[in-house]
């Protein structure tokens, strides 16, 4: 650091200290109070506003009997397992010559 910025922190040390609220020696300050809420003013005649609700919550109990027990992302997943279980028989029966049917249709006179 050279002589003239030495001289120049120095000057403006003196005479332009920092402007935060957190200067050396001073006492804390207190913080503000929180301002006081406003109540909102009514139109004369006017009907008071319904009870909040939550919007997740519906008016009466849940029938048992109508609510699904499955997720229905879960019900797709099943769905596709299937599939894709289908898919491999039918890879197994072209591809290796399995047979995926359990009737024997060619042994009607075997079994004497």
């Amino acid at each position: 650091m050279s002589i003239i910025h030495a001289f120049v922190r120095l000057v403006l040390g003196v005479f332009a200290p920092g402007t935060g609220r957190r200067r050396a020696g001073a006492p804390p300050v207190a913080p503000a109070p929180p301002p006081a809420p406003r109540r909102a003013r009514r139109a004369p005649g006017a009907s008071p506003l319904p009870a909040p609700r939550s919007p997740y919550r519906s008016a009466g109990p849940i029938d048992g009997e109508a609510t699904a027990l499955v997720r229905p992302y879960l019900v797709a997943y099943e769905g596709r397992q299937r599939q894709a279980w289908r898919r491999a028989a039918l890879v197994l029966a072209a591809d290796f010559g399995v047979d995926l049917d359990v009737r024997n249709l060619h042994a009607a006179g075997a079994a004497r």
